[in-house]
């Protein structure tokens, strides 16, 4: 087994969990079936539902603790609300789940979790 690209490069720069260097994704989420630099087979990558339940919770947190605040202190009516947060939601949703996704891909490979790592 090839030396493991670090586990902060893997994730929060959405890299191949072996080499680093090439792109872990072929669109937004779709993990690639191969990486083009070193050849790893990444089609036995699944991370399933761990990195989305976790970042609805961490989001959740976020931005409730956010609204509440916003409600509290400047007490605008309903329609701002439903204006205002759902455009962060989703921004921090994209912005956190790629990375979050890259790092169980990574752990996965560390570990052997699946076929990919041997």
């Amino acid at each position: 087994m090839a030396q493991a690209a670090p586990l902060a490069v893997a994730a929060l720069r959405c890299r191949c969990p072996r080499c680093g260097r090439a792109p872990l994704y072929a669109g937004l989420l779709s993990v690639r079936e191969r990486c083009p630099v070193c050849g790893l087979d990444l089609r036995d990558a699944d991370t399933g539902d761990g990195p989305a339940v976790f970042v609805m919770f961490f989001l959740s947190v976020l931005v409730i603790g956010a609204a509440v605040w916003v409600e509290f202190t400047y007490s605008p009516p309903l329609w701002v609300h439903v204006v205002l947060w759902p455009v962060p939601t989703l921004v921090l949703a994209i912005l956190v789940m790629r990375p979050a996704k890259a790092l169980m891909v990574a752990l996965q490979y560390r570990t052997r979790a699946t076929e990919m790592g041997l």
